[in-house]
């Protein structure tokens, strides 16, 4: 099993197959929908910044997508969603494409990141419990499974209300 994969920036030819990844990953049509409607979202969407994970044959396997979103009045990025094929989760692809999106993002100097995901996984890629950093979202939601990341340790996390992209419904 390859456990080497290669990550890069969405292109328009990977949007189906971007679109399968989510759909089978969580078995339903949301997610799916999501990165279409965020895709659209011209406040939201930010090129270069939907990154996949591929196989050695260069199919795309892996998906990770940070948009636009404030913390308070600052401007943050939502990662949301990752996904991957169900038969290969577990592999690393999918920490490879959240990785690389992390990289893209603060190579363009984002600054802050927060997830509303598995408190077990999103650790390792350094994020912390938001509510620690004055975090919250304007709806309940388990306090563990909100995190944060700072992407650049001399701007630290702001506190407040997080407002996702209007795609979200939140």
């Amino acid at each position: 099993m390859n456990n080497t994969w290669t990550t890069r920036a969405e292109t328009r030819a990977d949007i189906p197959a971007i679109r399968e990844i989510n759909r089978a990953a969580f078995g339903r049509d949301e997610e799916a929908d999501l990165v279409d409607a965020l895709r659209a979202d011209a406040s939201a969407w930010i090129d270069g910044l939907s990154l996949v994970s591929a196989d050695e044959d260069g199919r795309v396997v892996g998906h990770a997508l940070l948009t636009r979103c404030h913390i308070g009045d600052v401007p943050a990025l939502c990662l949301a969603p990752c996904a991957v094929l169900p038969e290969l989760q577990g592999t690393g692809a999918g920490s490879a494409a959240a990785r690389a999106a992390l990289e893209a993002a603060g190579e363009r100097g984002e600054r802050h990141v927060v997830v509303l995901g598995h408190p077990t996984y999103y650790p390792r890629f350094g994020f912390t419990r938001a509510s620690a950093h004055g975090i919250r979202l304007s709806v309940d939601v388990p306090d563990e499974a909100l995190m944060a990341l700072a992407l650049d340790a001399a701007h630290p996390l702001p506190g407040g209300t997080v407002r996702y992209a209007a795609p979200f419904g939140i």
